[in-house]
């Protein structure tokens, strides 16, 4: 038997997926992304932009918040910025049904 390896880089999650035969593949479905993946993204892109001359070193998904109409997917991401680190807090309000963004905060914290 040949061993199939198959690596999908889906936002800033990679997951590689091998089988030993094409009948014992695992589906994609059961090895998605998770459902914060799209918001983490936006959060790193938003925060190198807010920080271009930071380097972000490590990235949490703190959790989710629903209110309302809206959600909030709350990240904290580490950045080292010449000899100084320090964190960020981001928080991504979007509309639930429509996933457009209503607003980006940030919060920089010592740890």
């Amino acid at each position: 038997m040949s061993m199939r390896k198959t690596i999908i880089a889906i936002g800033i999650c990679t997951i590689a997926i091998s089988a030993l035969t094409p009948a014992s593949t695992t589906t994609l479905a059961q090895h998605q992304a998770p459902t914060y993946a799209k918001w983490g993204s936006l959060a790193v892109k938003e925060t190198q932009s807010k920080y271009p001359n930071a380097e972000i070193i490590d990235y949490l998904h703190v959790g989710k918040e629903s209110k309302n109409d809206t959600t909030i997917e709350k990240f904290k991401l580490w950045l080292k910025e010449g000899g100084n680190e320090f964190g960020v807090f981001v928080n991504i309000e979007y509309n639930t049904e429509t996933e457009k963004v209503v607003k980006i905060d940030f919060q920089e914290t010592t740890r």
